[in-house]
């Protein structure tokens, strides 16, 4: 999670995940991030490597503010490692599109948009062959749901900032 001082408050960076077949998240809103390497000493590396890879921002240790827990076996046996970062304007405005067969978008979204009650939808998304329905705030023609919702939410609640209710 990278944030960012926003117009309002703080921003909290989102990428949109590129189109690609045989991707679980194909096309999904998401932090920036991904897979560890065997050259990756750490979970931190793997977030801080990924990061520059996929939106080519560098973070450093005085951008880091600390981590949530772990999420054990989120697919197949994957473990999630959430790390928390805050960057300056200037490092702000050097997010893009890095690595285009990964990332198809990378926006900023208020956080205060996150508690604003009118933008709660819900997400048709197809698991296993049927079709389910699930919570999500949508912003700016995106969805944020599922584990990236779930994780902003852990994070709001950190800080005192509610959510809007998500049935």
């Amino acid at each position: 999670m990278i944030f960012a001082e926003g117009v309002r408050g703080p921003d909290v960076c989102l990428i949109r995940r590129a189109e690609r077949e045989g991707d679980p998240w194909s096309g999904h809103v998401s932090f920036p991030g991904g897979r560890a390497a065997q050259s990756d000493p750490n979970p931190l590396a793997v977030a801080e490597r990924e990061t520059v890879e996929e939106i080519g921002l560098e973070l450093t240790e005085q951008h880091r503010i600390g981590a949530l827990p772990a999420l054990p076996k989120i697919r197949k046996g994957l473990t999630l490692f959430p790390f928390i970062y805050f960057v300056d304007g200037k490092t702000r405005d050097q997010a893009r599109v890095n690595a285009v067969t990964e990332v198809a978008s990378v926006f900023w979204v208020p956080m205060g948009h996150l508690s604003d009650a009118t933008a709660v939808t819900r997400f048709e998304y197809m698991v296993d062959g049927h079709q389910d329905s699930y919570p999500g705030i949508e912003f700016d023609g995106h969805v944020i749901w599922g584990l990236t919702l779930h994780l902003l939410h852990v994070f709001a609640g950190l800080v005192e900032q509610p959510f809007p209710a998500l049935d």
